[in-house]
C-alpha cells in the first residue's frame, strides 16, 4: 500500500483555497497510484481557525467543497481516499456545537470516520470554546487486494497521552490505550502542532512509544507554515512497529511525500541539522507567511547598528528577498558615529535599500512645544522615550506611505522587563525576534557568521561568504544610545544572569523561593519579578510576536495587568 502524507500549507479560513490545495495534492499523487492520501487536522479551515467556525456561512460551504472533493476524484477515475480534516456540527443545540472531526473521501462520496477526545486548553490552544469531545476513536476498515487493513486515525492531541515523556497530559481519554485490543494494522495521526526548538524531537518519541504499544507503524502529518503568531514546521514522518523512523519530512516547507508498505527503506534528512537552523527556518518561515497571508509585498525595519536589528535585517532578507526590504537610520546626538556606520555596512553586505533620517531637528522642536507644558524641558527618562517615539512615528508614516509591513526588532529580555518604549521600538505590525531572549539573539548570530551556516544561508538566498552580521555588531555592548554612553548594563543585570531567571519565572512558572534555593540573588529576583510585572500593560500593547519557546508573549500568556 502506498501512503501520502500531504504536508500542506494553508491559509485560514479560505476554505475553497484549502480544497483546491488538496485536490492539486490528489493530481500530484495520481501517476504514482497512491491509495491514501493523508492532511493534516483542520486541513479544510487551517489552523487554528478560532471565531470563524462561529460563522455558518462557512460551516455550511464544507459540505459543497467535499462533495467537489468526491466529484474531482470519480471524474479523473482515481481509486484514492483522502483523509481531510472539517468542523462537523453536532445534531443538538447545545454548545459547543462542532467536532473536530476527519472525512475519508473516495470516488463514491464522503464519510466521517474519526473525531478528536482530547481537546486542549493550554497555552494557545483553546479547542473547548468551540468543539466538542469525542468519546472513541476512529478506526477504518481499508480493503487492498486480498488485505483488509484495519488503521486507527487519531488527531493530534490524540496521540499526546505519555506523562512520562511529555511531563504532563489532558484529563480524559486514552485514545491509544482504547485502540491496544484492536489489532490494528496502522495508526495515522493527523496533526496541527505548532514548532517549538524542541518538539520535532518530543514528537517522534511520542509516536515511537505508540507504535511499540500497539505494534504497528505510525503516521505523522503535520500542519506547516505560519499563521499569525504561531509557525507549524511540518516535520511529518512515519515509524515502523519498533518506532524507528522510517521517513522524515523536510521541515517548514510544504511538501508530500510517498510512505510505501512494500518498502523497508529507511529515509531522512541525511544531514545533522543544528538547533539554530531550525530556529532561523522557522522564523524565516514565520514572517514569510505573516506578510504574505497578510497581503504584504514588503518590509520595513529601523537599523541602528545593534544586534537586534541586524538579525531582524537578515531573517526579513531570507523571507522576503533583499530587493523588498528597507531600513531607515535615524541617528541621534547620542548615536556614536560606529554604529551607523556598522548600520551601513550591515545593509551593504545582505543588499538592502537604506535611508537615513537624523532626528536632532525633531528633537529639538519636541522640547521647545514641551517646555511650557512640562515647566521644563523634557529630561531623563521622558526625554529618552522621546527618541525612541520619534523614530516610532517616522517608521510608522514610511509603512502607512509605502504600504510596508513594520517589523519591530524587540528581544524578549527586553518586552520582559518593560526595556522597550510604547509607541516607539514596540511599533510594528509583527514582532520578529520577540520570543528570543537577548542571549538566544546573540547565539543565533554567531551560528550566522559561522561556516557551520553557510548552506543554510545558500538555501534561504543569503550571501554565503564571510559574515553577515559581522563581528563589530556582535562583539559590541548593547545599548539603547538613548543618553551619553548609555549602556544596557547601566539598567539591567547582565543578560547572562537575566535571560535565565527570565526564563525560569516564564516559561517554567518558578517562584522566587525556588530560584533564590538555586543560588540566585534574592534582591535581584525580587527586582527582576518587579519589572516583569510592571511591563504587562507594555505588553498587551505589543505587535504579534512569532511564537518559537514553551511560553511566549501571545496568545497563550494570560497574565492580568491589574494584579497583586
Amino acid at each position: 500500500m502506498k501512503i501520502a502524507l500531504a504536508q500542506l500549507n494553508p491559509l485560514i479560513g479560505d476554505l475553497k483555497g484549502n480544497s483546491e490545495k488538496i485536490i492539486d495534492a490528489c493530481k500530484d499523487q495520481a501517476a504514482d497510484k497512491v491509495n491514501i492520501l493523508i492532511t493534516p487536522e483542520l486541513s479544510l479551515w487551517g489552523y487554528p481557525p478560532q471565531d470563524l467556525l462561529f460563522q455558518p456561512t462557512l460551516i455550511d460551504q464544507q459540505w459543497s467543497l467535499l462533495d467537489k472533493i468526491v466529484k474531482f476524484l470519480a471524474v479523473q477515475n482515481l481509486e484514492l481516499t483522502v483523509l481531510v480534516g472539517i468542523a462537523e456540527p453536532t445534531k443538538d443545540l447545545q454548545v459547543p456545537n462542532l467536532f473536530n472531526s476527519i472525512v475519508l473521501l473516495n470516488n463514491q462520496g464522503w464519510e466521517i470516520i474519526a473525531r478528536k477526545q482530547l481537546l486542549p486548553s493550554y497555552d494557545v490552544f483553546d479547542e473547548k470554546r468551540y468543539f466538542r469531545a469525542s468519546k472513541s476513536t476512529g478506526l477504518i476498515n481499508y480493503k487492498l487486494g486480498n488485505k483488509a487493513w484495519n488503521i486507527g486515525v487519531t488527531i493530534c492531541e490524540d496521540l499526546w497521552v505519555e506523562e512520562r515523556i511529555q511531563g504532563h497530559r489532558i484529563k480524559g481519554p486514552n485514545p491509544i490505550e482504547s485502540l491496544t485490543n484492536q489489532r490494528i494494522d496502522l495508526l495515522v495521526n493527523l496533526s496541527a502542532s505548532p514548532f517549538t526548538t524542541d518538539k520535532a524531537l518530543l514528537r517522534e518519541r511520542i509516536a515511537a512509544k505508540a507504535a511499540r504499544r500497539l505494534k504497528c507503524p505510525v503516521i505523522y502529518v503535520n500542519q506547516v507554515g505560519g499563521n499569525d503568531e504561531l509557525i507549524f514546521d511540518g516535520s511529518s514522518f512515519a515509524t515502523n512497529s519498533e518506532g524507528d523512523i522510517t521517513l522524515s519530512l523536510p521541515k517548514c516547507q510544504e511538501t508530500i511525500a510517498i510512505w510505501d508498505t512494500n518498502q523497508n527503506l529507511s529515509y531522512r534528512e541525511a544531514l545533522i541539522i543544528d538547533s539554530e537552523e531550525i530556529l532561523l527556518q522557522a522564523l524565516v518561515l514565520g514572517l514569510r507567511d505573516y506578510a504574505r497571508k497578510c497581503n504584504f509585498k514588503s518590509v520595513l525595519l529601523g537599523l541602528s547598528g545593534g544586534i537586534d536589528s541586524a538579525l531582524v535585517a537578515i531573517i526579513a532578507c531570507a523571507a522576503m528577498g533583499s530587493d523588498n526590504v528597507s531600513a531607515i537610520l535615524m541617528p541621534s546626538p547620542w548615536s556614536s558615529e560606529g554604529s551607523v556606520q556598522d548600520a551601513l555596512a550591515l545593509a551593504k553586505r545582505i543588499g538592502i535599500k537604506t535611508a537615513t533620517i537624523p532626528i536632532s531637528s525633531l528633537m529639538k522642536t519636541y522640547h521647545q512645544t514641551l517646555e511650557e507644558p512640562l515647566g521644563e524641558a523634557p529630561k531623563g527618562l521622558t526625554a529618552e522615550n522621546l527618541q525612541s517615539r520619534i523614530r516610532g512615528t517616522l517608521l510608522m508614516a514610511i509603512a502607512n506611505a509605502q504600504q510596508h509591513l513594520l517589523l519591530s526588532t524587540g528581544n524578549k529580555s527586553e518586552l520582559a522587563v518593560g526595556y522597550c518604549t510604547l509607541y516607539g521600538d514596540m511599533n510594528g505590525g509583527l514582532s520578529v525576534i520577540g520570543d528570543l531572549y537577548k542571549t538566544s539573539v546573540f547565539n543565533l548570530c554567531y551560528w550566522l557568521d559561522n561556516k557551520k551556516s553557510f548552506r543554510c544561508r545558500k538555501a534561504l538566498g543569503l550571501p554565503t561568504q564571510g559574515e553577515l552580521v559581522g563581528s563589530i555588531i556582535r562583539t559590541k555592548p548593547p545599548s539603547a544610545e538613548l543618553s551619553p554612553n548609555q549602556l544596557d548594563s547601566d539598567s539591567l543585570p547582565d543578560y547572562a544572569i537575566l535571560d535565565p531567571i527570565l526564563k525560569a519565572l516564564i516559561e517554567e512558572r518558578q517562584d522566587s523561593l525556588t530560584l533564590v534555593n538555586q543560588g540566585h540573588d534574592p534582591d535581584l529576583v525580587t527586582k527582576i519579578q518587579r519589572l516583569l510585572k510592571k511591563a504587562e500593560f507594555k505588553r498587551k500593547q505589543a505587535p504579534p510576536t512569532l511564537k518559537v519557546s514553551d511560553q511566549a508573549f501571545g496568545s497563550g500568556w494570560r497574565i492580568p495587568i491589574a494584579s497583586t
